[in-house]
């Protein structure tokens, strides 16, 4: 139970993830290292929302059609997460409350139930995204039908079962080991690739064009909501209340000072696999001309004959799955916080996976039937800017609550912070505004 907080209109809050709130020690001694060492964990649950299937769908079509051009798109979507994920891990440490909480506690019900409504609805464009994506790399690997793929990814539940039951050190542990085979899958594909290094650095220097162009604009919104997704910021201030840290002003300061640096270091390895899947499509599609790769199993049947090789295209399958198995984890959890924060209804994870599971089979299973795997590419970006629509709900209440001194005591966020988050925030609604216009118009 957190203790009351002045500025919150209920006193203490029941925790979300109850069973692992406070489960992990931070040591009180000397050594800076150990207590950095129990904070290293929550980032990389963050940093899995980088490298999810949806991202692999946007990158991979954002490289095949612009070249390097969104890899500054990639660069600018990590640093809003980094400032985002702060501000994250500030309201948890702070308030001892989670976003979706807070939201409750703030505001009235006609405001909350529909951001809990819309959070719910992110969540569910997250798992459609994990669903075909894990789908196609079993079809990928072991040849198992897409139909057939998708009811399989609903066992997913009783891998999240069996971590949680170890303990949560144990989820991070799983966490960590499959993102250093996907970096290992990428690394040893970008060498086969052999990109123009030149072009890539220009990559990451910012185009007018990007706000310019209908089509290129709907890939960097993708983008966006791939890699900032709203759900990941419900995770995170809720997941960071798992450390056993002090309730003294210092030893909060402390926290969030290496829960920071967790989840910052973790975001900018995020980065490099990010951009490794926009670099390794802009090498090899968009340099042999295949500019309208949009299915991931299309990308995959390339590789061989442009890289040479077998091997590329099983990484490519290993990787893809591997995203697929860690998004499961941190969505699950998400949903957890979501659902206990903002209407306290409490049901164990398996069964929020199942439900989740099932709002996210019936589109996927509608789509292969009807379109085919050629579809899935398609439904896949259009789940990211589901997401990238989604998230100015997350952000402002974020912000907001976050610049306020009455909630957040002395670990009230600085003011340049606080503006450059409003900004983010302001840029997000701006650029889904002129996607609407230019739809609206005829421009897309």
């Amino acid at each position: 139970m957190t203790q009351p907080t002045p500025g919150w209109r209920s006193g203490s809050e029941t925790p979300s993830l109850s069973e692992v709130f406070r489960s992990i020690a931070v040591p009180t001694g000397r050594s800076s290292f150990r207590r950095f060492f129990a904070f290293i964990g929550p980032g990389y649950l963050v940093a899995v929302g980088y490298m999810d299937p949806g991202n692999w769908a946007t990158s991979l079509a954002g490289g095949a059609k612009f070249g390097y051009t969104l890899l500054f798109v990639a660069l600018l979507s990590n640093i809003m997460a980094i400032l985002l994920q702060s501000l994250c891990a500030r309201l948890a440490i702070a308030s001892g409350r989670d976003l979706a909480q807070a939201c409750r506690d703030a505001f009235p019900r006609w405001v909350s139930v529909p951001l809990w409504l819309l959070a719910e609805a992110a969540i569910i464009a997250t798992d459609l995204a994990e669903v075909i994506g894990t789908a196609i790399g079993l079809n990928l690997l072991f040849g198992i039908p897409l139909e057939i793929g998708v009811f399989i990814t609903a066992a997913d539940v009783f891998l999240i079962l069996w971590l949680q039951n170890r303990g949560f050190r144990y989820v991070e542990a799983f966490i960590i080991a499959m993102l250093g085979v996907i970096a290992a899958c990428f690394f040893i594909q970008i060498a086969m690739a052999d990109p123009d290094w030149n072009a890539v650095i220009l990559g990451f220097a910012p185009s007018i064009e990007i706000a310019t162009n209908p089509e290129m604009l709907y890939i960097a919104l993708g983008i966006i909501g791939a890699t900032v997704m709203p759900h990941n910021l419900y995770l995170h201030s809720g997941i960071v209340q798992t450390r056993a840290f002090g309730q003294a002003p210092s030893e909060k300061r402390q926290a969030l000072r290496m829960a920071t640096w967790d989840s910052t270091i973790a975001l900018m390895f995020a980065l490099t696999i990010n951009a490794s899947i926009l670099i390794l499509a802009a090498a090899t599609f968009h340099a042999s001309g295949n500019t309208e790769v949009v299915e991931i199993d299309k990308a995959h049947a390339l590789l061989s004959p442009l890289l040479g090789g077998s091997l590329a295209p099983i990484l490519f399958g290993l990787a893809l799955l591997c995203c697929g198995l860690n998004a499961t984890i941190t969505a699950t959890m998400a949903g957890q916080i979501v659902m206990e924060g903002f209407i306290r209804w409490r049901i164990s994870p398996v069964a929020r996976r199942l439900i989740t599971r099932v709002f996210a089979i019936v589109p996927a299973i509608a789509v292969i039937l009807w379109w085919g795997s050629e579809g899935t590419g398609r439904l896949l970006i259009l789940s990211q800017v589901v997401l990238s629509f989604q998230l100015p709900f997350a952000i402002v209440p974020l912000v907001m609550f976050t610049a306020s001194r009455k909630k957040m005591g002395d670990l009230v966020a600085p003011r340049w912070l606080t503006a450059l988050c409003a900004l983010i925030a302001v840029t997000i609604i701006a650029l889904n505004l002129n996607l609407l216009w230019s739809v609206a118009t005829g421009g897309f």
